[in-house]
């Protein structure tokens, strides 16, 4: 029997002082590790370098990531896991979507989308 899949929001800060190239290689690490345990990616948001609220590790700025994902409850600790014996990751917090936050996202997408959509019939 297929386990049911919950959606996930996961937002993590890399430390800034990682290099871009490595950014980029802790980012598809991440994703690539959900989608191989049976998640679905739905959405990376690189928010990118953004001054923290307070020090962390002596460190003053961090590379913000947001993801969206399905995946059964089971993935959850495991994630976790990886992203805390990871020294470039600051800081990370996953949330359970409940159905208030799905309606949001879903609604957010779709505005995404319309103003997409108006901007390309501009450009015609």
């Amino acid at each position: 029997m297929a386990q049911d899949k919950n959606q996930y929001e996961l937002t993590y800060v890399i430390s800034g002082v990682v290099k871009q190239n490595q950014v980029d290689d802790i980012v598809r690490k991440i994703t690539q590790f959900v989608k191989d345990n049976d998640g679905e990616v739905l959405e990376v948001d690189e928010w990118g370098n953004q001054r923290l609220a307070y020090e962390i590790d002596k460190k003053r700025s961090g590379y913000y990531v947001n993801m969206y994902f399905r995946a059964p409850g089971s993935l959850v600790p495991q994630l976790e896991r990886q992203l805390k014996i990871n020294d470039d990751v600051l800081r990370f917090l996953t949330l359970r979507m409940d159905a208030k936050m799905q309606r949001h996202y879903e609604k957010q997408k779709g505005k995404e989308k319309r103003q997409a959509h108006s901007g390309a019939e501009e450009d015609e």
